[in-house]
């Protein structure tokens, strides 16, 4: 009995024993957790804590937002009284960015001149009116430092393509270049009042556009470079002694008189196309990432009546971003535009956007009717660029807290844009 006792005592010491054993192993395990989830959540603040820091801004990323959306603004001849300063660009570029923009668009052509310094325009005797900031600084490269310096792309904005008014150094300079109507006439009425058209199948033309677009990609950081609706030639030219030459030696017939002839139309069309290919191609080599940027009208005006055919130049893989210019006050035909074939084709491929207006100088455009338009593009997952800085709030008849109000609730949360994507 001592021994079965003894042996009874020892088996419940041991007992004892291993649970107390257990037991401390148990509370060094809960110790060793709540050890790993306080250094966990120490982590995750600190990462919490940094990106607050450096999006300065407390707004929670919503994860479903494709990276690709495009939300952009143009920055004309109008702003460069903005665009001048150092301390305002600074000014602008944080409020751009605080309101979830993600893309500016300066314009670097306009009225046949550069607006930076350009040693291709210099031989042509080509002087930029403006180039210089008001300390002397090359604006362009202030604007490109700047916004990279708060993660928003800068794609500069060719915005004349291959316009240019009569009166400009080009056209005077340069008479062979530009081309001409049937009846011998020179120059059309546009938005930017009477112009003449560089003839874009002459193969100077081509080498003048491409020597200042390989410039501007060799001197700058630019993201990319982008072509709006003036990189094309209204139906009513082409009738100059080259292109007729051209014509007849390439088909053996004449031009026809109707200027809208599917025939005539199309081959015109498709020389603009070729050009835009070797010009991509010559970018790329530069740039492989840069993003070639087209920004037309609706594909039927453009095309009928502009021989700009984008939709080609998206098929044959040579554009990386569309923004379909429809400046319309009529929702109704707004959401006609946006909601056409072509539009759900090429967002299916490349990231996709509306122009939209966001005023004049004479002409204001309430949030209202903005907010209408960016809700109906998005909801057709569409990104959206405003035509154009200065009419966001600077040039408007609403109140500045009114109208960065309405902006902040159109982009509740960032969107990042990578040029490499």
């Amino acid at each position: 009995m001592r021994q079965h006792k003894w042996l009874h005592n020892t088996s419940f010491k041991r007992m004892k024993l291993n649970f107390l054993f257990l037991g401390s192993q148990h509370r060094q395990t809960m110790n060793w957790h709540q050890k790993l989830f306080k250094k966990l959540f120490l982590f995750l603040f600190l990462i919490s804590f940094v990106t607050v820091l450096l999006t300065n801004t407390f707004t929670p990323v919503n994860a479903q937002i494709p990276r690709q959306e495009i939300r952009g603004v143009w920055i004309t001849n109008n702003d460069l009284n903005i665009f001048k300063d150092r301390a305002k660009v600074n000014d602008a570029v944080t409020k751009m960015r605080k309101l979830n923009f993600n893309t500016i668009y300066p314009v670097v052509w306009n009225s046949g001149y550069v607006m930076y310094p350009s040693n291709i325009a210099k031989r042509l005797d080509i002087q930029p009116f403006v180039f210089r900031g008001s300390d002397g600084h090359d604006i362009l490269a202030d604007v490109i430092n700047q916004a990279h310096r708060q993660n928003l792309l800068v794609v500069p904005w060719f915005e004349f393509g291959f316009m240019a008014p009569p009166s400009s150094e080009l056209a005077l300079n340069k008479p062979e270049w530009f081309t001409q109507k049937r009846n011998g006439s020179e120059t059309s009425i546009s938005a930017a009042g009477e112009v003449s058209w560089l003839n874009p199948f002459h193969p100077e033309v081509q080498q003048f556009i491409t020597d200042l677009l390989v410039e501007l990609a060799n001197n700058y950081d630019i993201d990319g470079i982008q072509f709006d609706d003036h990189m094309s030639l209204p139906h009513e030219f082409g009738y100059d002694k080259y292109t007729v030459a051209l014509y007849r030696q390439e088909t053996k017939k004449n031009p026809p008189a109707d200027s809208q002839d599917p025939e005539w139309v199309s081959w015109r069309a498709n020389k603009i196309t070729d050009f835009m290919v070797r010009l991509n191609q010559r970018i790329k080599q530069i740039k492989p990432k840069a993003i070639f940027s087209v920004s037309p009208n609706y594909y039927d005006f453009a095309y009928k009546l502009q021989l700009q055919d984008w939709l080609s130049w998206v098929r044959l893989n040579i554009v990386d971003e569309l923004i379909v210019q429809v400046y319309r006050n009529n929702l109704g035909s707004f959401t006609a535009k946006i909601s056409r074939p072509e539009m759900q084709e090429v967002q299916q491929k490349i990231p996709t956007g509306v122009g939209i207006m966001a005023g004049l100088r004479t002409s204001p455009v309430s949030m209202r009717q903005i907010k209408s338009q960016v809700r109906a593009a998005q909801q057709r997952g569409l990104g959206v660029v405003f035509f154009y800085y200065e009419t966001l709030w600077n040039n408007s008849s609403e109140a500045l807290k009114d109208r960065l109000a309405g902006f902040q609730s159109l982009f509740p949360y960032p969107a990042l844009r990578l040029a490499a994507e």
